[in-house]
């Protein structure tokens, strides 16, 4: 078994530091976050995602499964449930809790990169829109995935929860996509954006070459300032009345439009 200290009390000073992790400007000033529940910790541990730390309930004892992904740089502690509750965004804590350090990667690296699909996200606001884009984003093997300014934090925990661990499949990168997008230009990468004003439907729309998918808010859409820096627009053609599609759900059709043409 790997050797591990207990901390019971709310009041101890490394308890208040991770309890600031629930909020961003937290996060932000730790270069860490908070995972929690078995199924994001294993996720984190097989992709060597910089886990320092894992709590977990004493009264439910040791995960051993988790022990046995861990590297000896992690720590375990034990804790108390008044201890994991603070800890925790959770409703109902799931009983295991992981500290997490934060990723450099930049956008350098990411141009340096051979990214054929990505998704670049626009202003996205809700936490499971986002989670959703990821996963879609992965399910179809897609590269990477641009936040742009504006677009809700990656390390909220209802985001992380909503990945159900696909953040830790394909890199995450913020970004200033004014700065970024005419470099990807440069390297070759086209720029497509959806709107409900464009001519051409996505599916008439070659997605083969290399491809950035540009999603914006949900309310406003795309800025007019990204807009112009695309390169096509295209619209998702519908047959019944609904106006348009959740910004997740027109991601994941476009991903998956892009997808098929690169099978075919």
């Amino acid at each position: 078994m790997t050797n591990f200290i207990e901390i019971m009390s709310v009041q101890n000073a490394r308890v208040k530091d991770w309890a600031q992790l629930l909020e961003r400007r937290g996060r932000e000033k730790q270069g860490k976050y908070i995972i929690e529940g078995y199924h994001l910790i294993e996720e984190a541990l097989k992709a060597g995602a910089g886990v320092e730390v894992i709590l977990f309930l004493l009264e439910k004892g040791y995960p051993t499964a988790l022990a046995s992904l861990a590297g000896e740089a992690v720590e375990w502690v034990g804790v108390s449930a008044a201890v994991l509750a603070k800890c925790s965004d959770a409703q109902t804590p799931q009983g295991v809790v992981a500290i997490v350090a934060r990723p450099q990667l930049g956008v350098d690296e990411l141009l340096a990169s051979e990214y054929d699909l990505a998704v670049v996200l626009d202003g996205v606001q809700d936490p499971g829109n986002l989670g959703t884009i990821i996963r879609s984003a992965d399910a179809v093997g897609a590269k990477a995935v641009v936040l742009g300014r504006g677009t809700v934090d990656l390390y909220n925990p209802k985001t992380i929860r909503s990945t159900m661990g696909s953040m830790y499949h394909l890199p995450i990168v913020e970004a200033d996509l004014v700065e970024l997008l005419p470099r990807a230009r440069e390297r070759g990468v086209r720029l497509v954006t959806t709107s409900l004003q464009a001519q051409g439907s996505c599916y008439d729309t070659d997605l083969r070459q290399p491809t950035w998918l540009i999603f914006g808010n949900e309310a406003k859409g795309v800025s007019a300032e990204v807009a112009a820096l695309s390169d096509v627009q295209v619209i998702i053609p519908m047959q019944g009345k609904a106006e348009s599609l959740n910004v997740a759900m027109a991601a994941t059709v476009l991903l998956f439009e892009a997808a098929r043409q690169r099978r075919v």
